[in-house]
């Protein structure tokens, strides 16, 4: 089983999201046959999603990561609503984090439940330096533990 991890930008626009879910898929075809992949993610909107969407549609299995007990009801906005569902209910394995509330020390451990469960990680990042627990430290985290990284910002991808 290859086992890759996603992180990256949730404010990606509307017209990136065919170049980036393009991109993926690209990605996880040389990785190998969907029947052998597992796709990790957060499915926060933007990047986490569309990644989540590409590993489905490959054939793969999907893990889930929650950040915390409350991250449906208070993180998710109306307009991802629909696709969040359809992904957790898609996914083989749903792991919530033991946090009440999403907040900083929640996504810094889901982060690193990502990493330290993935054979390698998929950054849809446009480089800038994030914010403690943005991409920018979920790559720096990868770097660290010896994980291969792929950058993905495909020409034309914008943030919002």
């Amino acid at each position: 089983m290859t086992r890759i991890a996603v992180t990256g930008h949730m404010n990606i626009t509307a017209d990136s999201v065919p170049l980036i879910y393009s991109e993926i898929r690209r990605i996880l075809a040389a990785a190998g046959d969907g029947a052998n992949l597992v796709g990790i993610s957060c499915i926060a909107r933007g990047a986490d999603s569309v990644f989540a969407q590409a590993v489905l549609d490959a054939g793969g299995a999907l893990e889930v990561v929650v950040p915390s007990r409350n991250y449906r009801e208070d993180k998710v906005k109306p307009g991802h609503a629909a696709q969040f569902d359809a992904l957790i209910e898609a996914a083989t394995t749903v792991r919530v984090m033991d946090f009440e509330d999403a907040g900083r020390d929640a996504y810094e451990a889901a982060n690193a439940v990502l990493v330290g469960s993935s054979d390698r990680l998929i950054a849809v990042w446009d480089s800038q330096p994030s914010e403690q627990g943005g991409t920018g430290t979920v790559v720096d985290l990868a770097h660290g533990r010896g994980l291969p990284v792929a950058i993905v910002w495909p020409e034309g991808a914008a943030r919002e």
